[in-house]
């Protein structure tokens, strides 16, 4: 009986080894996965949408919006909002191209190119229908046009992109659909779309996502 103690002890010892290795090579299993499934995801997102850039994009936006209100006429009001987008899209396009290049990720290539041609046919409707409205008289509905289509293009080219960007769509989109109930608010509505979605949510992708 004596002599069984240390072999029983020798067995259960050696028992105790081999389900700590399973158990060190279960984890360092898992740890390698969660690094391919992390990586896979990285690399089919385009992860290079300005988060600093958004919040620049904001603060311009409730500028403008400032501005426009004083604006005796439609075509003036008109005009202070198109100087407003192509200052924008400026931030926008330079700010991107400095992250992309700064995360090593190319724009017309990849999940870059995926994500521009699913935003990009949301803008350009956006501006044609901008030019029908504008023939028609009828520009009391360009605000919740323009928040609405631009909503669309963030929710779709989202899709290529991290999580929190088709929120930011889809918020964009909220603010559209209020504007066209009541669409004598139209400054307002823009600066909370296009000023304070952008300034909370640039922060937010800067913060977790990198500049």
């Amino acid at each position: 009986m004596r002599s069984l103690r240390p072999q029983n002890e020798t067995m259960a010892d050696d028992r105790a080894g081999r389900e700590s290795t399973l158990t060190g090579m279960h984890d360092h299993a898992m740890a390698d996965l969660r690094f391919i499934r992390g990586t896979m995801e990285r690399a089919g997102a385009f992860t290079a949408v300005p988060g600093w850039g958004g919040m620049a994009m904001g603060a311009t936006a409730l500028a403008a919006a400032a501005i426009a209100s004083r604006q005796a006429t439609s075509d003036a009001w008109l005009f202070t909002w198109l100087v407003e987008a192509a200052i924008a899209a400026c931030i926008g396009g330079v700010t991107m191209a400095r992250k992309a290049r700064r995360e090593q990720e190319q724009l017309w290539a990849g999940p870059g190119r995926k994500f521009a041609m699913a935003f990009l046919p949301a803008l350009a409707t956006g501006a044609v229908l901008t030019a029908a409205l504008w023939q028609a008289g009828a520009m009391s509905l360009l605000p919740a046009l323009w928040l609405l289509l631009y909503g669309t293009a963030v929710v779709a080219g989202g899709a290529f992109s991290v999580r929190i960007v088709p929120v930011l769509g889809a918020c964009f989109w909220g603010f559209g659909a209020a504007a066209l109930l009541a669409p004598g608010w139209k400054d307002a509505w823009l600066a909370a779309g296009f000023g304070a979605v952008h300034l909370v949510f640039g922060f937010l992708i800067a913060r977790r996502h990198g500049g």
